[in-house]
């Protein structure tokens, strides 16, 4: 496997594309802005520095890096000899559904179809497929150059052939494949999101304050971010799509979005990506003091 195709150039999808370029992997990143693939493309180069100023890459390595990533808005041409192709797209089903019915399309019948998803069932984008044993979730965690893990997601049809090559491949990117069957939100986000949630709902019912919250469990559980600045992190539009996922697949309360967050997206507050959420990131960096609007 040498030739990889990543498609979506948001978060997720340059620092996919990062890693593989970084392992000698020959890689194409497709997105239908041109903007967004300049804007991709940015961003690994000061990720790349940053590893070089932090001694864990050498400069070659960075130019070797950086010259093993082209970029394309055809996916047409650009998936035809991927033998790896990893969707990254934005967390919508719909959306998810198209791309997949294009690649298989486009790609050779041999050819590995991944998504990134972090919680839509890879057995339903399976379905849209001539080869369902060739789809697999490859969930990368963020931020991807850092992060160790991926879970691996079995799709009720996916092949134990093209499972083993993807463990074996995510090995090789210095990383640790976790295998899982397909359910809503896997593991991952079946565990975290829940957590998440309770956190909004604390805030919601004006039980603490967002500092608060945040410490708490910092402090008190060891986590290294608090949940609502996690929240923030990961993006508020992302976790209200994870917990309807969540909510629809399992049919249970528990699972139910906050009030809050639903109000949050709504308004347009999505975290650190609007540069507001439960915190204020206007300067770029976290504005402490904002989250006392959240108080009684």
């Amino acid at each position: 496997m040498e030739n990889i195709a990543v498609i979506g150039s948001g978060t997720m999808g340059n620092g996919i594309a990062h890693v593989f370029a970084q392992y000698g992997y020959n890689v194409i990143l497709i997105d239908i802005s041109d903007e967004a693939l300049k804007k991709a493309m940015a961003n690994i180069d000061r990720n790349l520095s940053r590893q070089v100023e932090k001694g864990t890459i050498s400069p070659e390595a960075k130019t070797r890096t950086l010259q093993n990533i082209t970029v394309s808005n055809d996916l047409k041409t650009s998936v035809k000899n991927a033998e790896l192709v990893v969707e990254a797209a934005t967390e919508n089903m719909d959306l998810k559904l198209k791309i997949f019915r294009d690649l298989d399309t486009y790609t050779t019948p041999s050819a590995i179809l991944a998504s990134n998803t972090s919680s839509i069932s890879i057995t339903k984008i399976s379905s849209v497929t001539n080869h369902p044993e060739n789809v697999i979730g490859m969930h990368f965690m963020n931020p991807v150059p850092l992060m160790k893990l991926v879970e691996v997601i079995r799709g009720k049809n996916t092949s134990d052939e093209v499972t083993h090559q993807v463990i074996t491949l995510v090995k090789k990117l210095d990383k640790v494949p976790v295998e899982v069957n397909d359910a809503p939100g896997f593991v991952a986000n079946r565990i975290l999101m829940p957590m998440i949630n309770e956190a909004i709902y604390t805030l919601h019912e004006q039980v603490s304050g967002v500092q608060e919250i945040d410490t708490v469990m910092k402090l008190g559980m060891s986590h290294p971010m608090g949940p609502l600045q996690l929240a923030d992190f990961i993006g508020l539009d992302v976790c209200l799509s994870i917990l309807n996922v969540l909510h629809e697949g399992f049919g249970t309360a528990k699972y139910a979005p906050c009030p809050l967050l639903i109000e949050m997206v709504q308004k347009g507050q999505h975290g650190i990506k609007s540069r507001s959420g439960f915190y204020d990131y206007q300067n770029g960096t976290k504005d402490l003091s904002v989250a006392s609007r959240f108080k009684k």
